[in-house]
């Protein structure tokens, strides 16, 4: 019953697909439609970013995400099967071949189905990123600095960096430079205050990212980590404390969202 829907649902996907996806035909008219002038540039650009979903029966691939949004669609690989995150990949990859791909809460097992289709992509153990990385070092942009409070946030704070690098950002990491040594941070000011953005990730009271920002003119995107003890609550108390951080330039994220913050301080870093 269940390959019986599988295969009735990849079906209909790809009838979708063909009707409302952007096949060759339909682009030639398009861009024939605009020399013409019939259409104008702007009129055509919305029709594009409305194109090409593809059903795979398990998943509603969005082929136009980076259109859109500038960045291929992420997949969460964690509560797929390898094959699913495999398929998923491989249809993004064969729509948009040049572009960067990106998978979070992966495992091993997700990276060596992958890997068998796509040879170059890679596993980042310690951030259970899942990418492909296609960006041109000489073209990425900015400069985003990630920092840590404590060694155990690293997982957190490598997620925030593989995204915001594989979104165009030019990195830097530095970690272990927690408030209980203020040295530490406070040594590094000079490197600080020329950032554009600034990421920090901090469990325990989550102190660090108020320090930074009081240092810094540049925005700084807090991520509360569920690392501590009893009271720390999972990384609640870090959020409640960034929440209610005096710092006016600082912002924060979920728990543990290294994504998101790296995905957000490469949008900002990125900006005019």
């Amino acid at each position: 019953m269940e390959d019986w829907l599988a295969k009735s649902e990849k079906s209909q996907g790809r009838r979708l697909f063909e009707e409302i996806g952007m096949n060759s035909s339909q682009l030639l008219q398009l861009l024939e439609s605009v020399a013409e002038g019939s259409q104008s540039p702007d009129s055509a650009l919305e029709k594009l970013r409305t194109f090409q979903v593809e059903n795979l029966g398990f998943a509603e691939v969005d082929h136009h995400r980076q259109l859109r949004n500038g960045f291929s669609e992420v997949v969460y690989c964690e509560g797929k099967t390898p094959e699913q995150v495999a398929e998923i990949f491989t249809a993004l990859n064969r729509e948009t071949p040049n572009a960067s791909l990106l998978g979070t809460r992966a495992n091993a097992a997700h990276y060596k189905a992958v890997k068998r289709d796509l040879d170059g992509c890679d596993y980042c153990e310690a951030s259970k990123c899942l990418y492909l990385d296609q960006t041109e070092e000489e073209k990425l942009k900015g400069d985003v600095l990630l920092v840590s409070a404590g060694t155990t946030d690293r997982p957190v704070l490598l997620e925030a960096a593989h995204t915001a690098r594989l979104t165009g950002s030019r990195i830097q990491v530095m970690e272990d430079l927690g408030v209980a040594g203020l040295q530490r941070i406070v040594s590094r000011h000079e490197r600080l205050i020329k950032a554009r953005v600034i990421v920090v990730a901090a469990g325990m009271e989550a102190a660090l990212p108020t320090v930074v920002a009081g240092l810094v003119s540049c925005p700084v995107i807090g991520i509360p980590t569920s690392v501590g003890y009893g009271t720390s609550f999972g990384g609640v108390t870090a959020l409640l404390g960034m929440l209610n951080s005096c710092a006016s330039n600082l912002c924060c994220v979920n728990i543990d969202a290294g994504f998101r913050a790296g995905y957000l301080a490469s949008l900002i870093n990125q900006s005019k």
